[in-house]
């Protein structure tokens, strides 16, 4: 159930990120609320997730999963480049956290 949890935290993260660019410096009401909750979302899911997994592995794989989705989504809803440079950096930061999760087993 913590993964479960964690994953949640993590699309959390991703909204969160976007919300923000969305809200526009929190000057949009609608975009400015739903940041709002997806902080709380996000905070409260991996809070759970902590319960049960080390805090070493949780916590990078939950700003991992936020930076690669809010990279994606960039590209994908915001016509933000996806360029080479970017694809390595998010190899590296899976690479790095494939690595602690390692690690800590």
């Amino acid at each position: 159930m913590a993964w479960l949890y964690l994953a949640a935290a993590a699309a959390f993260e991703v909204a969160f990120a976007l919300g923000m660019k969305y809200s526009q410096g929190f000057t949009k009401l609608t975009p400015s609320i739903l940041t709002a909750i997806a902080i709380v979302g996000g905070l409260g899911f991996l809070s759970l997730a902590l319960r049960d997994l080390p805090v070493s592995v949780a916590y990078p794989i939950w700003t991992a999963v936020g930076t690669l989705g809010t990279v994606l989504f960039g590209f994908a809803l915001l016509g933000e480049a996806l360029t080479a440079a970017k694809l390595v950096s998010a190899a590296a930061i899976v690479g790095g956290v494939a690595g602690l999760k390692i690690a800590a087993s």
